[in-house]
């Protein structure tokens, strides 16, 4: 198979979390470990470090690599959802993973994968610590995918453990209040390995300090013990929450050298170094164009109240969802002064337009509906002055379609 026709098979026979929802979720982790034999345990032939959370686990991510890229160290970097290319998941100092190593790891355990009914989350995982391996990375940053306790990235032995913060989000599958989800996150916390929460959140912070204190591991709230200050390529204002972490992360990372300026530097040239987009990212100027991957009620309002401190005549939101949202937690978080272009993201779980339109109207978001997220914005674009600025967001496959 070419490269393409592996990737659109991975994609159809082993569908994704991200594109069909909770159908797609294999809650224990009996095939990851099975694959991890099969393949010779590579997941023990690096170090790591696990990455955790609601929001923020992403750019913490790419800030940790960047940061250890900068101190001159080969490492290994695997994220997800990707935006464009299924090989942005696994990348090794910034480069994607290379296609030809994409088409032969399918084809070399593509009866494997079909026997055991492995899901694509499973696959990718074992793809990424397959390729860390071989590499011969010094450290790999990987991040869970969903959860942390059941996730197929949970069965590595990190050198540090970071979890961002909690949030309410994908309560379908980890709980429905904050203590059942961050009873889940804290699954990634190791016997003997310190871990560190970016955010101090009172109501869950017990939990955190009971299994910490369970299994022996040094626990470190990053936003009260940090103190320095950094400048971050990620603009984001909700991107200081996440420096704390990464900083007090690396400050409890043994055997690697890393100084202030190594943290300056893969701080302010993250994007450059890992490729990272998404975040905050200014696609255009007169008019400005800004979109974000935030996609829960808490990473949005926090997107939402950088983006009515802007500066602009009219404010324009192409605004799309997956069809799991809780739009009564969310869209009141929306202004009521801007020009609404609702559409539909390109993937199964998309939230009907027409859907979405009806329920935005109940809160006093007024626009017009568009047959794809392209279309949306074009029309924006053609409506907007010089002066305005448009918002792209609601969900990372939103954001997918404008990069």
């Amino acid at each position: 198979m070419t490269y393409q026709e592996t990737v659109d098979w991975m994609f159809a026979q082993l569908p994704m979390y991200q594109r069909i929802g909770k159908g797609a979720l294999n809650a224990k982790l009996d095939n990851i470990r099975a694959l991890a034999k099969r393949l010779g345990h590579p997941q023990t032939k690096f170090k790591s470090i696990h990455v955790a959370g609601t929001n923020g686990k992403g750019s913490s991510s790419h800030m940790l690599a960047s940061v250890l890229q900068e101190a001159g160290y080969k490492v290994g970097l695997y994220t997800s959802p990707h935006l464009k290319d299924f090989r942005e998941r696994i990348k090794v100092n910034g480069k994607p993973v290379g296609e030809p190593f994409v088409i032969q790891f399918i084809a070399e355990n593509k009866a494997y994968f079909d026997t055991n009914n492995l899901s694509f989350f499973e696959m990718t995982v074992g793809m990424a610590f397959e390729f860390f391996a071989r590499q011969k990375v010094d450290i790999a940053i990987i991040e869970v995918g969903l959860g942390g306790r059941l996730d197929a990235t949970n069965i590595i032995l990190p050198e540090v453990s970071l979890i961002t913060n909690i949030g309410l989000d994908h309560m379908d599958t980890l709980g429905d209040t904050l203590l059942k989800i961050t009873r889940e996150k804290a699954g990634i916390i190791k016997m003997g390995v310190p871990v560190v929460i970016s955010e101090y959140q009172e109501e869950i912070a017990p939990i955190f300090k009971s299994i910490a204190k369970r299994q022996h591991a040094d626990l470190v709230f990053a936003d009260k013990t940090i103190k320095d200050t950094y400048k971050t390529a990620l603009t984001g204002n909700y991107q200081s929450r996440n420096v704390k972490g990464v900083v007090a992360a690396l400050q409890q990372l043994k055997g690697f050298t890393i100084d202030k300026d190594h943290i300056r530097a893969g701080l302010e040239n993250v994007i450059a170094n890992t490729g990272i987009m998404g975040r905050w990212q200014v696609l255009q100027e007169d008019p400005k164009v800004i979109c974000d991957t935030g996609h829960n009620s808490e990473g949005l309002s926090i997107v939402l109240s950088q983006l009515v401190q802007q500066k602009y005549r009219q404010l324009h939101i192409v605004l799309g969802f997956v069809r799991e949202k809780n739009l009564d937690a969310i869209l009141p978080l929306f202004p009521g002064k801007a020009l609404y272009y609702f559409s539909q993201p390109d993937v199964p779980r998309g939230l009907d337009v027409k859907i979405l339109e009806a329920s935005a109207i109940k809160y006093g978001l007024h626009g017009e509906s568009y047959a794809s997220v392209p279309l949306a914005l074009q029309e924006a674009l053609q409506k907007a002055e010089k002066d305005d600025l448009v918002f792209v967001g609601g969900s990372t496959f939103t954001v997918a379609e404008v990069v």
